[in-house]
């Protein structure tokens, strides 16, 4: 019997790292629409009764939430659980003191579910400021019901994507294109072919500067100017004549006329939806023979962060392995916050039948690519603007490829120096 006892004590131990603790009163703050709001307070009730904590819930739509955060890390009131934007790392912490170093709690956080790039993506100077809740990438998205009716197969490379440009010119109409590639997209599918042909991301983790030559990004953008002149990708002008329409409001691509495009694997039923019954596929990245790498531009959605100020992190530390890691709160939060990054939440969710075929096919595209670790830095809304303005001014014929490059990387450059 004793014996018994002694299993079953160490059985209900073993559940969940860091059982015991004192009661504590933890805040938790985040972005969202309604129905997150709603299961992530559930979650926390049924999480704080587990642990014998309670958590007070701060929520916000995500507009304004970035003005909030940092008036509150200001000001030293922000809370002990934090829903922080990937970007937004290194504006709170970029020598990794902006928030508590969750390596600290790995004996309460079971850090083995996630990945050591995903690790690695939350890490600040060598501190884990954040935890992935979700990852997500760029992934190749190809209409197969257009492409099959003008008896074109997907492209699987580069080169089988501008045969796919004559075809689907001859079969469908001389305004049809197989890819998609304006502003955000465009500027990706240059960092992708960058990325791909020198093997370092835009970003180099050590001098913080552009990783790029000059002459190695000015050849990615004439890359994108071939796009443009052999008819894969709609120019600029041309979208702009058409009313920049999002993609997914495009009557081009709800009947198939522009055929694939390249977006994050999160969005994949945004523009599946559109189709109404045309089969959208997602395809492994595209890249050329002598590629380095992949070039996947895998990152966090969002991560989970805790308050270097927080009186009992120990206790926040439970409350976020119980989100991210334990069933009771997997269940409940489900995909309200994209395909979880956590593997056991992952799992417990696709053995649950809680994701699509489809999503969970262009995930598992983007986890398994290979690519550099992409710097939060890309997506500084100064470093964006930068490489937006440049292809705007190549789009209009106003600069060469050389140039664009020049002002690309001196911009970029006059940005990271803040950092």
């Amino acid at each position: 019997m004793k014996l018994t006892k002694l299993l079953l004590a160490t059985a209900f131990a073993a559940t969940s790292l860091g059982q015991v603790s004192q009661a504590a009163d933890l805040r938790m703050s985040w972005w969202g629409g309604d129905s997150r709001h709603k299961v992530t307070q559930e979650a926390l009730k049924v999480c704080g009764d587990k642990y014998g904590h309670k958590i007070a819930a701060e929520f916000t739509g995500f507009d304004g939430h970035l003005e909030k955060v940092t008036t509150q890390i200001a000001g030293g009131t922000e809370a002990d659980i934090m829903q922080i934007n990937w970007p937004w790392l290194p504006l709170f912490s970029i020598k990794g003191d902006g928030f508590a170093d969750l390596n600290q709690f790995k004996d309460v956080i079971d850090l083995s579910q996630w990945s050591a790039d995903d690790l690695a993506a939350g890490t600040m100077n060598g501190k884990l400021n954040g935890l992935s809740v979700s990852t997500t990438g760029r992934v190749f998205m190809f209409n197969k019901t257009a492409l099959d009716k003008a008896g074109v197969a997907i492209p699987t490379t580069w080169d089988e994507l501008f045969k796919a440009a004559k075809a689907v010119k001859e079969k469908i109409g001389p305004d049809a294109y197989p890819m998609n590639a304006v502003k955000e997209t465009a500027v990706l599918l240059i960092s992708l072919n960058a990325t791909q042909s020198t093997g370092k991301d835009l970003v180099d983790p050590a001098t913080k500067k552009v990783a790029w030559k000059p002459e190695e990004l000015a050849k990615a953008i004439d890359f994108y100017g071939k796009m443009v002149k052999d008819g894969v990708v709609m120019s600029q002008k041309s979208v702009a004549a058409e009313g920049n329409l999002n993609l997914f409001e495009s009557p081009k691509w709800a009947d198939g006329r522009i055929s694939g495009s390249y977006e994050w694997d999160s969005t994949f039923s945004k523009y599946a939806d559109p189709l109404k019954g045309q089969k959208l596929e997602p395809v492994a990245i595209l890249k050329a023979s002598d590629a380095k790498t992949d070039g996947v531009y895998r990152k966090p959605s969002m991560v989970f962060s805790i308050s270097k100020r927080s009186k009992d992190p120990k206790a926040a530390a439970q409350i976020v392995n119980c989100l991210l890691n334990e069933p009771e709160a997997i269940k409940i939060l489900g995909t309200s916050r994209g395909l979880p990054a956590s593997k056991i939440a992952a799992k417990t969710l696709t053995d649950g039948g809680r994701i699509e075929a489809e999503l969970l096919k262009a995930h598992d595209i983007i986890v398994k690519a290979s690519g550099p670790t992409v710097s939060p830095l890309n997506e500084h809304p100064e470093i964006r603007s930068v490489f937006l303005d440049a292809l705007e001014e190549y789009a209009y014929g106003q600069i060469d490829s050389k140039e664009a490059a020049e002002t690309i990387i001196d911009g970029v450059n006059g940005v990271l120096k803040k950092f």
